[in-house]
């Protein structure tokens, strides 16, 4: 039997040498945000953590990506499994936080392989921010993703709405939305607890946004702590952080409760929000 033997000019084998840095190279620039090194060398480490490449998938124009946790535990972190944040678009990265069911948060969306992930974005100033120690990614499983405006606020030229109206009745622990004469909605809320009661008076929505991180203590307000990633449905009705917005994080509706908002159940604070328009009157009263 004849065997050809092949040669290599200079050449080819500079082509075939430079063909592999690039190669090495572009494998490298792939791997995904914070990926940890693989422990060891050689083809066994290679083989302990496959790396796949990363597609950030684009927005729609002018809107912004949200998602919102609908398959989550409940508001004591009861009633199901809580959905998982982790270090990196991976499961093999650490455990961050847990997510009850109603968080939204606003995100970036992460392609690794055929997986989607979703990178947290926190969009407006953090009163803590030594509390987000790094940034955190969710799975897309049991979430809803969707599209939405972010912060809108009432601006200069804007006029008030004169058609819409919200009464809060801190007595009746009601929520009343009139469009005209004709009742939109009713609910049942909680307002501020004594110490830190919902302010009494006439309002204007001049802000909403889909979501909001809140925390405490609030100096002047609160000394009490809390942490709450991803309040969703926020309704601002005044410059000192009077909010209506919804609460995951319980179920006592039809009592005080807060620390000076309008909590309003998940659905309703929704649909709420979807209806309102910047500008809206307010009416807080007893």
């Amino acid at each position: 039997m004849n065997v050809r033997k092949f040669r290599f000019s200079h050449f080819s084998a500079a082509i075939i040498l430079g063909t592999g840095v690039i190669s090495a190279l572009w494998a490298m620039l792939a791997m995904p945000p914070g990926t940890p090194p693989a422990s060891g060398g050689g083809i066994a480490a290679a083989e302990e953590l496959e790396v796949l490449p990363v597609i950030v998938r684009p927005s729609v124009p002018d809107r912004y990506d949200y998602i919102e946790v609908i398959g989550g535990c409940g508001p004591y972190y009861d009633e199901g499994e809580c959905v998982r944040t982790y270090a990196g678009a991976g499961k093999e990265y650490g455990k961050v936080d847990r997510l009850r069911t109603g968080v939204v948060l606003r995100v970036e969306p992460v392609l690794v392989g055929l997986r989607e992930w979703y990178r947290i974005v926190f969009d407006e100033p953090v009163r803590y921010p030594e509390r987000l120690t790094r940034t955190e990614y969710v799975p897309s499983e049991n979430v809803r993703r969707f599209n939405a405006d972010g912060i809108r606020e009432l601006g200069p030229q804007m006029a008030a709405s004169t058609t819409k109206n919200i009464i809060v009745d801190r007595s009746e622990q009601k929520l009343y939305a009139y469009d005209g004469n004709e009742l939109y909605m009713k609910s049942a809320i909680s307002t501020g607890l004594q110490i830190t009661p919902t302010p009494r008076g006439n309002f204007t929505v001049y802000k909403k946004t889909p979501t909001r991180y809140m925390q405490g203590p609030l100096p002047g307000v609160s000394d009490q702590y809390y942490d709450l990633p991803g309040v969703p449905w926020n309704l601002y009705f005044t410059k000192e952080g009077g909010v209506i917005h919804g609460a995951y994080w319980h179920d006592k509706f039809g009592r005080t409760w807060s620390h000076g908002c309008v909590n309003v159940p998940l659905p309703e604070a929704q649909k709420l929000y979807e209806w309102a328009d910047v500008g809206t009157h307010v009416l807080v009263r007893d």
